[in-house]
Parts: structure tokens; sequence; C-alpha cells
């Protein structure tokens, strides 16, 4: 009998013991949230200063002996610089493909710096 009261202590014990620790799981709440990434915006790079260029067109039958006797005169000595019609219209493609070049580059950072421009939660639509 001496048994039988200590077992049923026991489970009793037992079963009191774990109702009272045996609360329910806390509800668990899932936020989700989108944070954009923040870069710093650095400043756009300086304008380009190009410098002013003369181009002579001279011709042999034509004006060679004056334009010699002005350019060294204003100048100095002979010193020319000769390129073909051919030439100058590549020229002249290259920095048209220059200048298309710098426009899309330019295109592309406007458009990251506006991806990770901070959102503004005080504009409303209008």
């Amino acid at each position: 009998m001496n048994f039988g009261k200590i077992s049923s202590l026991l489970l009793v014990t037992i079963l009191l013991s774990s109702c009272s620790t045996f609360s329910p799981e806390p509800e668990i709440k899932i936020v989700t949230q989108i944070e954009k990434t923040t870069v710093p915006i650095v400043p756009m790079p300086k304008p380009v200063n190009m410098n002013d260029i003369k181009i002579y067109v001279v011709a042999p039958d034509e004006n060679f002996e004056e334009f010699k006797k002005e350019f060294e005169a204003k100048n100095g000595g002979d010193a020319y610089v000769a390129i073909s019609i051919k030439d100058y219209e590549n020229l002249s493609k290259n920095f048209a493909e220059l200048r298309r070049y710098i426009e899309q580059q330019k295109a592309i950072i406007v458009y990251y710096e506006n991806a990770v421009k901070p959102l503004d939660t005080d504009t409303t639509d209008k």
C-alpha cells in the first residue's frame, strides 16, 4: 500500500507540474519590410572644356603661297598637318561615336542614381 500511495502522489505531482508549466506558444508575427539600399550619389563629372581649333584648307594651285606667307608671319616656321577628306569624315564619325557612348553612359548613371535614391514617403499622387 505504501507503493500505491507513493506512485499516486508522484503521478499527481507530475500531472500538476506539467499543467502549470505548459502554456501555448506565443503567436509569431511575420513582418515583411522592403528596405532600399542607400548608395551615396556622387556629383556629375565636370563638363569637358574643349579648346578652339583652327583648320586651314590649302590648295597648291590656288592659295598655297599666300597661306604660307601669312602662316609664317603669324606662327613662325613651316609646320603643316594634312588630313584627307575621307579621314576627316572618319574623324567626324569618331566624335559622333564618342558622343553617343558618353550619352549612353550618362543615361545609365542617371538610371542607377534613381534606382538607389531613397523613397519619398511624403509625396502623394495628384
